[in-house]
C-alpha cells in the first residue's frame, strides 16, 4: 500500500513528467473514492525556485530531502542531465530504498538511479535515445530498450514521456487495485493500463488503413471477452487481410492482437475479483480464459500474484475463491 509520496525535483526538471506524478499522485479525489496521498515535492534546497527543461518556467520543492524519509513511494522525474547529481540527492534517494520504499524513474531519471546504485543486478529501461548511454554506464544492469515500464519490486522504471503515465497507473494499480486505478485514468482520460511490455518505439512503416475500422473491431473485442476469438476473424471484422491487421495493430498499440486481448481479459478478471465474490471458475468464463488453471496463469504473469491473493488485497469482502 502507498498513502505517501514523495517526488524529487532537481535543477532543469521536465515538466511534463512532473506533471504526471502531479496529476496521478498530487490531487485530492477522495470525492471520487481514490485515498488520499501525503504528496510531498522535494528538492536539495527547498524554497529555492529551480530552472526547469522549458524556458522561463520555474519550480519550487516545499520539503528538503528529509521528505523523502518515511515515503512509502519516491519517483524521480527527468532531471534534465544523465550524471552529475548532487550527493546528498543520491543518499537521500538510497536511504528512502534502503527503508523500504518503492522507487520509481520516469525517463532519464533512471540514471540517477543507477548512481545512487539501484540499478545493480535489476533489469530497468529508460527512454529509447538514452537506452545505449544507460547500458554502457551500469553494465551491472539489465537494460530493456522496447519496452514502456520494468516492475522489478521495489524498483520501477519506465521510457519516456507518455510511458511515465503507463507506469504510474501500473504502481496505483499494483499497489491500491483496479478501481483506484481506472478511477484515475478516466480522470485523466487515459487507457487505464498498456502493457508494460509494449514496445516504445516502432520504426518501420505501416500499410495504410482506416484507424476507425480498427477502433470498431478493438471496442467489440472489449465487449465480447468472453468469446473466442482468432486474428483471421478479427481481421475479418475489420475488412483488412490477416497480416494487414496485425501489422496495423502492432503499430496502434505496440504488441499483438492476442496479447492484446490477453491483458485485457486479465484487466476484466480484476474488476470481477475486486466487485464481486463470483468463483474463480465462474469469473474465467466472463472473461474469457475458459478455465480457472488458464486464468491463473496469465493473472500471475501480468499482475504478479494469484487470483486468490489479489481479492484478498483488494476484494469487497474476504470470501475464498470457489475452487
Amino acid at each position: 500500500m502507498i498513502s505517501t509520496v514523495a517526488t524529487l525535483v532537481l535543477d532543469r526538471v521536465s515538466m511534463f513528467e512532473f506533471g504526471v506524478v502531479c496529476e496521478v499522485f498530487g490531487i485530492d479525489r477522495t470525492r471520487h473514492g481514490v485515498p488520499p496521498f501525503d504528496f510531498r515535492i522535494c528538492g536539495v534546497r527547498p524554497g529555492e525556485p529551480l530552472a526547469s527543461i522549458t524556458p522561463g518556467l520555474t519550480l519550487t520543492a516545499d520539503h528538503g530531502l528529509d521528505g523523502l524519509r518515511g515515503a512509502d513511494l519516491v519517483v524521480v522525474p527527468p532531471p534534465g542531465a544523465t550524471s552529475g547529481f548532487p550527493a546528498e540527492a543520491l543518499d537521500a534517494v538510497r536511504g528512502a530504498a534502503d527503508a523500504g520504499a518503492i522507487v520509481l524513474s520516469l525517463c532519464s531519471g533512471v540514471f540517477l538511479l543507477g548512481e545512487a546504485g539501484l540499478l545493480d543486478g535489476r533489469t530497468c529501461t529508460t527512454h529509447w535515445e538514452y537506452v545505449e548511454e544507460l547500458a554502457a554506464r551500469y553494465p551491472a544492469a539489465t537494460v530493456d530498450p522496447d519496452v514502456l515500464f520494468v516492475d522489478e519490486g521495489a524498483l520501477v522504471t519506465s521510457a519516456g514521456t507518455a510511458a511515465g503515465i503507463d507506469a504510474c497507473l501500473h504502481v496505483v494499480r499494483r499497489e491500491l487495485g483496479s478501481t483506484v486505478a481506472n478511477t484515475i485514468a478516466r480522470r485523466m482520460v487515459v487507457p487505464p493500463q498498456r502493457d508494460g511490455g509494449q514496445r516504445q518505439f516502432i520504426e518501420q512503416p505501416v500499410v495504410a488503413c482506416t484507424s476507425d475500422s480498427l477502433s470498431a473491431t478493438m471496442a467489440w473485442m472489449s465487449d465480447n471477452l468472453e468469446l473466442p476469438h482468432t486474428v483471421d476473424e478479427l481481421a475479418a471484422r475489420a475488412s483488412m487481410s490477416t497480416r494487414t491487421f496485425a501489422r496495423k495493430f502492432a503499430a496502434e498499440t505496440g504488441t499483438t492482437p492476442v496479447k492484446w486481448l490477453t491483458t485485457q481479459r486479465v484487466l476484466y478478471a480484476q474488476q470481477l475479483l475486486e466487485g464481486t465474490d463470483l468463483g474463480l471458475e465462474a469469473i474465467s468464463r466472463r472473461s474469457g480464459f475458459g478455465s480457472g488453471a488458464l486464468l491463473r496463469h496469465h493473472f500471475n504473469r501480468v499482475v504478479g500474484v494469484a487470483p486468490a491473493d489479489y481479492r484478498r488485497r483488494f476484494g469487497c469482502n474476504a470470501a475464498e475463491l470457489t475452487r
